[in-house]
C-alpha cells in the first residue's frame, strides 16, 4: 500500500495539534473507540466549548473525523493520518541514523591503532 505524503501545511497542523496533551488524549481515545463530544467532555476539567475547540483543531489536522449521528457529533480517530506522520518520523530517524553511522565510521578511521 502506498501512503500519500503529507504536505508541509498538513505536517504543521498535525504536529501543532499533537503538541497539546488533551488533544493527544482525545486522539488516543477516539482511535480505540468512537465517542461523542459530550462523552469526551465529561473526562476533562474544562468546558464543553473548550473540548469542542480541541476537537476542531484535531479535525482540521485530519486526526479525527466528526460524524453527525442524530443530535450528537461522534468523533472517530483517523489512523491513516497517524500512519503518515509515523512514516515521516521514520524517514527522519533513518536520515539521522545514517548520519550517526557515518560519523562513527569517521571516528573509527581516526582512532589510534595499537
Amino acid at each position: 500500500m502506498v501512503v500519500q505524503e503529507l504536505s508541509d501545511a498538513q505536517i504543521d497542523r498535525v504536529f501543532r495539534a499533537l503538541a497539546d496533551a488533551t488533544r493527544r488524549d482525545i486522539v488516543r481515545r477516539t482511535l480505540t473507540g468512537e465517542a461523542s463530544v459530550s462523552e469526551l467532555a465529561r473526562d476533562y476539567d474544562m468546558s464543553f466549548a473548550a473540548v469542542q475547540k480541541h476537537v476542531a483543531v484535531l479535525e482540521a489536522a485530519d486526526l479525527v473525523a466528526k460524524i453527525p449521528r442524530g443530535r450528537e457529533r461522534i468523533i472517530r480517530g483517523n489512523p491513516e493520518t497517524i500512519r503518515r506522520a509515523q512514516e515521516l518520523l521514520g524517514h527522519f530517524e533513518q536520515l539521522w541514523r545514517g548520519r550517526i553511522d557515518r560519523l562513527d565510521a569517521l571516528f573509527a578511521e581516526d582512532a589510534p591503532q595499537d
